[in-house]
């Protein structure tokens, strides 16, 4: 009996292309080739990729900004990014939505049980909500204090929130009107997404814990961040030295390492769909949760209050 087929993931991202990679891993009993492919903010060719790869690969990762916003199980969807998938019409395009509401609340207890963060007994600022509504809902069950920043990352508004059901209110006010808006208003894309822009400094300050997007976090981190846990997604080895170097204690990723980095939700959700084989308008939290099980997944901690590997202690 011959081989089973490799099955081939294409992620495709509006950022920077030097960030690149590709693994080959194992999934759910089946060998799963993941490559990303940025597009230095150049929309025209993220939708040239799109349509090259439609029908050539078994699961394709959205990139660079969400298709969907979600609040209290009620979902938003993006103008723009709705209009481009359109031209996909044979191959699953995967935003990470689906994941993020089980793999991202499930971390936030899994470091509470582990006791690797204590997040009853501190300041947690979730810097973008809207995009991780599993993981707000979880951070707001444990009991702390909490910042959303939503009004502050998003859009530039000097209101912190800092409760779920203020949090409801805005987004059922503010997303039907966020998402007829030009996504790049939202993502920073291309080479914007590696600047630091610092913003909202004190309430970096305020926080113990800094959780959310990567590329938000990064934006806008001032230089000092002694001490504190980011819990994030899609980082590199040259984010963990930036994270160390502004001080960072404990950098942990909720998806697990791949060719050197952890990926974007949207390219792990991709792999995880390519492998389990159905359609995903029919997978549930519940498939989702049961095929983490199924491979052993638990976040990925980083201490970077150890020196980096190579580095004189």
């Amino acid at each position: 009996m011959g081989a089973l087929a490799m099955k081939e993931v294409l992620g495709i991202s509006l950022g920077a292309s030097e960030t690149d990679f590709e693994a080959t891993v194992e999934l759910l009993g089946e060998s799963v080739h993941i490559r990303r492919q940025g597009t230095d903010g150049d929309l025209k060719r993220y939708v040239q990729l799109l349509e090259e790869n439609d029908g050539k690969v078994d699961a394709i990762g959205f990139g660079g900004f969400d298709i969907w916003l979600w609040c209290r199980g009620r979902k938003y969807a993006w103008r723009e990014p709705k209009r481009l998938l359109q031209k996909v019409q044979h191959t699953p395009v995967l935003d990470g939505s689906g994941l993020k509401n089980s793999l991202e609340r499930s971390t936030i207890c899994w470091l509470q049980e582990k006791g690797l963060a204590d997040f009853r007994h501190s300041n947690t600022m979730l810097v973008c909500a809207v995009d991780r509504f599993g993981m707000a809902e979880a951070i707001w069950e444990q009991g702390g204090k909490v910042i959303y920043g939503d009004l502050l990352f998003g859009l530039g508004i000097p209101i912190p929130i800092r409760s779920l059901g203020t949090l409801r209110i805005v987004a059922r006010l503010a997303l039907p009107v966020i998402v007829q808006m030009p996504i790049h208003w939202m993502y920073p894309t291309g080479s914007k997404e590696r600047k630091i822009v610092p913003k909202f400094p004190k309430h970096y300050a305020w926080a113990d814990i800094v959780c959310g997007d990567n590329k938000y976090i990064r934006r806008h981190m001032p230089d000092d961040l002694t001490g504190k846990i980011i819990v994030t997604n899609t980082t590199t080895t040259k984010d963990q030295d930036l994270y160390r170097a502004r001080g960072v204690k404990l950098l942990v990723t909720t998806t697990p390492s791949l060719g050197g980095r952890s990926p974007g939700t949207n390219i792990f959700e991709a792999a995880l769909v390519a492998a389990i084989g159905k359609d995903p308008a029919t997978l549930t939290i519940a498939d989702y949760e049961d095929a983490l099980t199924r491979i052993g997944w638990e976040p990925t901690v980083h201490d970077l209050s150890a020196p980096a590997e190579g580095t004189p202690a």
